[in-house]
């Protein structure tokens, strides 16, 4: 059975930068990915300095390219489908039937969006239905702009995107549940209400051109925020016994550990910020904190 210091879950941003802090400190690291990024339909990244934007394909192979470089790192395509705590460390084994052992786990597994029930909506996603400006606003500022939200949130996004357009919409999706105060500050900055249901969202490749209503009326649209509910990608975290908080993203400490021992998180699915850098940070920051553990056990 082959053994290593620090079996990763996940091979994007997080893993990657993880799995390149523990290759230069010398420990025998294996990453295991499925291969299926949440951004994979996301033209271009941005707000990431030096790659600003590439493609997150293009980023992501780079990243493998000098990440495997290391000679005590290793990738294997595959799907972590079991983990086991040991007297001294984890049995790993995945959906193809390989075993593996490790010291620490590191899960940058993220999380898997849930997409409304509106025609186009999905094929959009990541296009021009998104849910950062800080990583797609400038690409549609002072375009028409929607947001698809409701009450504090919706309230609180819209103060936010109108930042980077005055041609903004709040989509309700339904009877609205903003407070008097809130719908009339809205209306104030010139921010339309419309309570309307979406059933579709009209694009061409992914870039909206419209938002169709039930009543059969319309609206043009360049741009829908929206932020999504979610799950967890792997559900091992919740069977290793691991806490999440309100929002349901894993718990870590300001060491990027979870609440069980020898168990690491990082990227989206620990953290609400969802960005390519914020992902590579927090990875960088968890290969660095297990190797310290690692260190302090042998001492």
């Amino acid at each position: 059975m082959q053994q290593y210091d620090v079996i990763i879950a996940g091979g994007s941003y997080a893993g990657l930068s993880a799995a390149m802090a523990l290759g230069r400190a010398i420990r025998r690291v294996l990453i295991i990915d499925g291969g299926d990024p949440c951004n994979k339909q996301t033209p271009h990244s941005h707000n990431f300095i030096t790659q600003d934007g590439n493609t997150p394909a293009a980023i992501a192979a780079a990243a493998r390219e000098q990440v495997l470089a290391y000679p005590t790192v290793a990738l294997q395509q595959g799907i972590v489908s079991n983990i086991t705590p040991l007297d001294k460390g984890f049995e790993v084994v995945t959906a193809e039937g390989n075993v593996y052992q490790a010291k620490k786990i590191i899960f940058a597994t993220g999380v898997k969006d849930i997409m409304p029930d509106i025609k186009g909506f999905a094929e959009c996603w990541g296009i021009t239905a998104i849910h950062c400006p800080y990583c797609h606003g400038y690409e549609v500022r002072a375009e028409e702009t929607g947001i698809m939200a409701n009450g504090d949130m919706a309230y609180e996004f819209a103060k936010l995107i109108s930042n980077w357009t005055d041609k903004l919409t709040l989509f309700t999706n339904g009877p609205s549940s903003l407070s008097a105060e809130q719908a009339l500050k809205l209306a104030a900055h010139k921010i339309n209400i419309v309570e309307k249901k979406i059933v579709e969202l009209e694009h061409e490749n992914g870039f909206i051109n419209q938002v169709n209503f039930e009543d059969g009326s319309r609206q043009s649209l360049a741009a829908l925020y929206s932020k999504l509910p979610f799950v967890q990608k792997s559900d091992l975290l919740a069977r290793l016994g691991c806490e999440f908080d309100d929002h349901g993203l894993v718990r870590i400490d300001d060491f990027s550990r979870t609440t069980v021992p020898g168990v690491y998180a990082a990227g989206d699915n620990a953290n609400m910020f969802r960005s390519v850098a914020m992902s590579v940070a927090m990875g960088t920051k968890a290969g660095a904190m297990s190797n310290k553990e690692m260190r302090d056990q042998m001492f």
